[in-house]
């Protein structure tokens, strides 16, 4: 079986890693097929949404592959130079652009990596057993996957410090408190509450939503005046879409609108 399964549903893409037997950690194997899967979600038009989550119970990733990553360390200590890790380019600033949502359904622990790879979705919806957390610090080393840039940038200062410095996982609960994650539910309505999320977000117009998501996630980095004229923009963008004079329409004829994304 692949490290990473891809199955696609209607407008909805389920990208699942499967490595249960090593806690769904991230090797070589699951560095390029989850990229291969990402590239797949941002070219195929036909998918609206996509749900990433782990294989089994326990794990929905625990980070980087320790044992198989050990070499690259060592070869970074000799080389001076950072250590080439696994880590798929998947989310805006780390080279792969994907703006279609991602929901991250966290069914057991994700620590390090796994943390970043939950991170670089849009909407995170965790099971109540899971737990969370950046612990690269405990092994003498840093997140390189973007928790020292995201979690401060979602959640208050000195709770952003305490996942970085104390590197103590939290639950799913003071994850939710925090506000890392959107939702906290019993593993079994795990997949069901993504896929109920998935469908309410499919139900507005793609090429919107697609635009919305652009406008904030490259806005966020720029300066309000300029965030705003890139709000402009993204907007101008989506108005000559089918979709645009699909949605008043519908609204003006009292029924639901047919999106097409186009």
């Amino acid at each position: 079986m692949p490290a990473v399964l891809f199955e696609k549903k209607g407008h909805i893409a389920y990208i699942t890693l499967n490595r249960p037997e090593a806690f769904n950690s991230i090797n070589k194997e699951v560095w390029e097929l989850s990229t291969e899967a990402w590239i797949k979600v941002r070219d195929d038009n036909d998918i609206w949404v996509a749900i990433l989550t782990g294989a089994g119970e326990k794990a929905f990733c625990a980070g980087a592959d320790l044992k198989e990553m050990s070499g690259v360390f060592q070869e970074a200590i000799k080389s001076g130079r950072p250590p080439a890790l696994p880590v798929p380019a998947i989310h805006p600033g780390k080279g792969l652009e994907v703006y279609k949502p991602f929901i991250a359904a966290i069914n057991g622990v994700a620590l390090g990596g796994g943390l970043e790879l939950a991170l670089a979705c849009d909407l995170r919806i965790a099971a109540e057993h899971a737990r969370l957390g950046t612990p690269e610090v405990k092994q003498g080393i840093i997140p390189t996957a973007g928790a020292t840039q995201r979690i401060p940038r979602q959640v208050p200062w000195a709770l952003a410090m305490q996942l970085l410095l104390v590197g103590e996982p939290v639950s799913a609960q003071e994850a939710y408190r925090m506000g890392l994650v959107n939702q906290v539910v019993p593993l079994k309505d795990l997949m069901p509450a993504a896929e109920a999320l998935a469908n309410r977000i499919n139900e507005n117009g793609p090429i919107a939503v697609r635009g919305a998501k652009e406008a904030a996630y490259r806005g966020v980095r720029m300066s309000l005046e300029d965030g705003l004229k890139f709000e402009e923009y993204c907007s101008a963008n989506v108005i000559k879409s089918e979709d645009a004079i699909e949605g008043p329409k519908a609204f003006s004829e009292k029924r639901k609108p047919v999106y097409k994304c186009k």
